[in-house]
């Protein structure tokens, strides 16, 4: 009970916001792709680049992460095929990043509408980002 007042005060010191929502009854988890996702893009000039990400995608309940597992390479493959359509300028930005994450993720939320009836994908979160 100490250690959390002690984290209140010290997140109100620093001016950091605490949540109006309990966390508790949320048993967010985790899907990783194993292994990495590698594609190639078009460079500048008609050359190839190549993208490698490790990807993991939340989901509002562990029983959730059976289906994201079941529907695995289909999610891949839609990844895979959205890297490919992105342009040097947009893979090599901050900002095309974030883009390309938010793309993927509605994507992917996308496909799991048409083969579950529901967008399971809360978040997705690059936690490799490697481009040449």
């Amino acid at each position: 009970m100490h250690k959390i007042l002690y984290a209140l005060i010290f997140g109100v010191i620093l001016g950091f916001s605490v949540p109006s929502h309990s966390a508790e009854g949320s048993d967010y988890a985790y899907f990783g792709f194993e292994p990495d996702i590698i594609t190639n893009y078009i460079g500048t000039g008609k050359k190839l680049g190549f993208i490698r990400i490790t990807m993991e995608i939340m989901v509002k309940s562990p029983d959730d992460v059976a289906i994201i597992e079941h529907h695995a390479p289909l999610l891949r493959a839609a990844v895979v095929e959205v890297l490919g359509e992105q342009s040097e300028s947009k893979i090599k930005s901050i900002a095309g990043k974030l883009e390309i994450r938010n793309l993927c993720l509605d994507t992917i939320n996308k496909l799991l509408k048409e083969e579950t009836g529901q967008e399971l994908a809360v978040s997705l979160l690059f936690t490799k980002y490697i481009y040449h």
